[in-house]
Order: structure tokens, then C-alpha cells, then sequence
């Protein structure tokens, strides 16, 4: 009998239901790719990432599309993108997928010579096309699992889409948020002028991505505003990867920036990241890697609050792995780092979390709202 040698990627390596369906899910519910479009899979060598892009591979070419599969050695929170990555992005494929076991990496060349339009600055060829000219579609995971993916892609959609549009509501009507926690967060964002993003999982239409697994809603406070104190207590990520947090991390800052940072190794752990963050700024200013100004720029808001984050993935838990930490239900995430607005760029964005947060929003008519309460939204 003559062999059939039309073996797909998936078929070659291994049989996995579960992560098949996931795959499918993310191709045909998330991305709602179409017939002959062209869409870039960029991975590592890596058996969990590599595992979970073969299987989306398949579900691509299911769908009638033309997946191209690019392979890149493991990037870090500082690293750059191999030149070949930043060039497939450039050709404007429909979809982008970013399955990563660490982070896909910087930009070289936008990096330096950052796009600019409609007054904003996008130092990635794929925020760019995504979130400024609205070409392509996308969604990118960094240190995804395949039994991360199994569990927490094939979600309710439609309930988590719900919950993300209620708190998108509260938080684009908010002038400021205060935020606190039983174990000692006490801080309070500028939001005026400010609107907030869903991680819905809905990236059918050029102009939308996010993570997957999804289950988000997140803004950028206004540069310069936080002041107070955040106690991290759940998980943390770090310049070589994200640590479950067994001492409190007590974070203080003052007109946004980190002033202290207290506790035990992690704390010192995440002193030790933003002094390198803000080290590595300057010498790629030197190095050319950075415009002239730009160095300090990007060192100083390597201690810049760049996120507020809530999470809404009822199938997500915490794990140690940030990518799926930051969308469990019931939990806040603050980033310090890199905003989503473009206006205050760094090295780093990073994610810790804090667990069972009572969130309030001082509306812009003057009155305060509840947009979590211990945990739990005002609406269930």
C-alpha cells in the first residue's frame, strides 16, 4: 500500500485532541481567519511553543488560509527580533501570531526609527500595522503552555466579552481610580482622557489583537499620576522570567514613578531588573540602538507605572506563568514599564499581580463607582 507522504506538522509529531480543538478555536472563533488569507506563525525551537504552533499550523490550513511557520531562537524582555522576524511582519500578512516561549523581542530598526503617525510614536513594525494603520490582525503569547492553551482558549466568549465591555464602560467614564487590597495596596491613578482596552478574545477585524489566552481589561493611568502604594502578591514577572511571589512585594511611587521597593529576594529581584532596564537604556543610546535623548528617556520610565489591568478568564489560574496569571478572575495586575498609549516607552513591561482588589472610579460627573469589590464585580 503506498504511504500517504502528506503528513501535516501536527500529524508527524503527535495527536493531541485537546490542543487540536484549542488550535481550531483560536483560528476559527478568536481570528475568524478566512480563505486564502496569509498568515505569519512566528515560534521558537521549543517543544511547548513549537507543539502549540504546529497544531495552529493545521487549523490555519484547515481553514483554507496560507500559514507561513517562522522559527526564531527564545527572546527575552531585552532582546531583539531576528531581522527576518521584523521583515515577514513588514510584508503586511492578515494575521500575525506570536507563540513565544519567553518574548518575540524588540524591533531593531523601529526601535530606532520609530513610525509615527496621528501624533503617536510606534517603536514595533507590528503595533504599527496593528494599532496605527489598522492593516493586519493579531495575537501573541509569550511563555504559553500547551496545557495552558488546552484549558483557557476554549472559553464562553460571549460572557467574557460581556465582563470586559462592563469595566471598559466604568473605567472610560473615570477621571482617577483608587485601589486597595487587605494585604496593604493603597494607590490612586490618573484615568481623564484616557480609554481603557479589551483582551476579548474578538481579533476578527484588521486593527485588533491581543493575548491568548484572553480575559483582560486594561488602561494606561495618565503618565505621572500615580501615587500611593502597591503590594504585589501573587506573581511577578522579571527580567528572566515571572516568579510566584512568597514575600509581599511593597512598591511605593510618587508622581508615577517607583520611589521604593521593599521585602525579601523578589523584592531585590525586581530592584535588580529595573536598574538594568534603565542601564541597558543608556548603553543602547550609545550604541546607537537608541536615537540621541531617547536613553534616558527610556531609562527613566523603566520605574514609570504603565498598566492597570483586570481579569476576567474564569478557566485561568495562577500558575507562575504571567501570561495566563494576569486574566484570572478576581485579581488586578499593575505593569511598570511601557504603556499601551505609546507616550511613556521602555525596555520592560512588567507584570505583577494583586489578588482580591477592591477597585472605586471617580467619575468625571464627581461621583465614586465600584468597579470590583474584593474581587468580585458590582454586576454578578
Amino acid at each position: 500500500m503506498k504511504k500517504n507522504t502528506n503528513q501535516t506538522f501536527g500529524e508527524f509529531l503527535f495527536r493531541n485532541q485537546g490542543l487540536e480543538h484549542a488550535a481550531r478555536v483560536a483560528v476559527v472563533e478568536s481570528l475568524k481567519v478566512r480563505e486564502g488569507e496569509r498568515v505569519l506563525i512566528i515560534t521558537n525551537p521549543m517543544h511547548e511553543v513549537a507543539s502549540i504552533a504546529f497544531a495552529v499550523h493545521d487549523a490555519v490550513r484547515e481553514a483554507g488560509a496560507v500559514p507561513v511557520l517562522l522559527f526564531q531562537p527564545v527572546k527575552t524582555q531585552f532582546d531583539f527580533c531576528e531581522e527576518e522576524v521584523s521583515a515577514a511582519i513588514a510584508t503586511e500578512p492578515n494575521v500575525v501570531i506570536s507563540l513565544s516561549a519567553e518574548k518575540m523581542g524588540k524591533d531593531k530598526r523601529a526601535i530606532k526609527e520609530p513610525y509615527r503617525i496621528n501624533g503617536k510614536s510606534y517603536d514595533s513594525t507590528l503595533h504599527y500595522l496593528l494599532h496605527g494603520v489598522h492593516r493586519i490582525r493579531s495575537f501573541w503569547s509569550p511563555g504559553i503552555t500547551v496545557e495552558s492553551f488546552i484549558r483557557t482558549v476554549p472559553v464562553d466568549y460571549q460572557r467574557m466579552k460581556q465582563d470586559c465591555e462592563n469595566l471598559k464602560n466604568l473605567l472610560d467614564q473615570s477621571e482617577c481610580l483608587e485601589i486597595e487590597n487587605p494585604k496593604g495596596t493603597k494607590v490612586k491613578i490618573d484615568t481623564y482622557g484616557r480609554k481603557s482596552f479589551t483582551d476579548d478574545g474578538d481579533f476578527s477585524r484588521p486593527g485588533t489583537g491581543g493575548n491568548l489566552p484572553a480575559g483582560e481589561t486594561f488602561l494606561s493611568p495618565v503618565v505621572g499620576s500615580a501615587e500611593g502604594t502597591i503590594v504585589f502578591d501573587g506573581s511577578m514577572a522579571l527580567a528572566g522570567g515571572v516568579i510566584q511571589i512568597e514575600t509581599p512585594i511593597r512598591v511605593t511611587f510618587e508622581k508615577g514613578f517607583v520611589v521604593s521597593i521593599e521585602g525579601g529576594e523578589e523584592a531585590k529581584a525586581l530592584e535588580q531588573t529595573l536598574h538594568e532596564a534603565s542601564t541597558r537604556a543608556l548603553r543602547y543610546e550609545e550604541e546607537g540602538k537608541l536615537k540621541l535623548g531617547e536613553g534616558e528617556r527610556y531609562a527613566r520610565n523603566a520605574r514609570h507605572l504603565g498598566e492597570l489591568g483586570i481579569g476576567v478568564n474564569r478557566q485561568a489560574r495562577i500558575i507562575g506563568n504571567m501570561l495566563e496569571d494576569e486574566k484570572v478572575y478576581g485579581t488586578c495586575h499593575f505593569a511598570i514599564g511601557s504603556n499601551y498609549d505609546e507616550d511613556a516607552p521602555s525596555l520592560i513591561h512588567l507584570d505583577g499581580l494583586v489578588s482580591k482588589p477592591s477597585i472605586y472610579a471617580k467619575t468625571t460627573k464627581g461621583t465614586w463607582e465600584p468597579v470590583m469589590k474584593e474581587g468580585r464585580f458590582p454586576w454578578e
